[in-house]
């Protein structure tokens, strides 16, 4: 059985991930059939290629990703067109879905900035009241 998983390669405390179908049976960082795409994690936003033809043949031919790959791939959007496909719908169906996807993650980026810019302010404010507190709290030098 083929498997679609990933391969540790790079620097010690810096990896960098090869996604490889592979025997189920081969060692981690064994032999691979073919290399499908790179994965960094880390770069900030991850770094992710993928070869999409190739991992698409190799899922028609009865190949199972990790939970890890389906999970890298999900991210990418690939997972959802493969699922579109393997239900039967049409390419215009498939097209109108993706793009919809592909509109929700920008808001859902966008989103996320605002949170982050939200919560950096909450804490610039609860901050601020203790710095001022604090100086008028110090003791006086004794004098001798």
């Amino acid at each position: 059985m083929v498997r679609i998983r990933l391969r540790r390669e790079g620097k010690k405390k810096n990896p960098i991930y090869k996604i490889v179908a592979a025997d189920k049976r081969s060692p981690r960082n064994g032999g691979y059939l073919e290399a499908l795409g790179q994965y960094d994690p880390n770069q900030n936003p991850i770094s992710l290629t993928l070869k999409e033809t190739q991992i698409e043949y190799w899922l028609k031919k009865g190949a199972q990703p990790s939970d890890t790959v389906r999970s890298l791939l999900r991210r990418t959007g690939f997972w959802l067109h493969w699922t579109l496909l393997r239900q039967g719908k049409d390419e215009a169906t498939i097209k109108t879905v993706m793009e919809r996807w592909q509109m929700q993650q920008v808001d859902k980026v966008k989103h996320e900035a605002d949170k982050k810019t939200r919560r950096a302010e909450r804490k610039k404010k609860a901050s601020a009241p203790a710095e001022a507190a604090a100086p008028a709290a110090a003791p006086e030098p004794a004098v001798s």
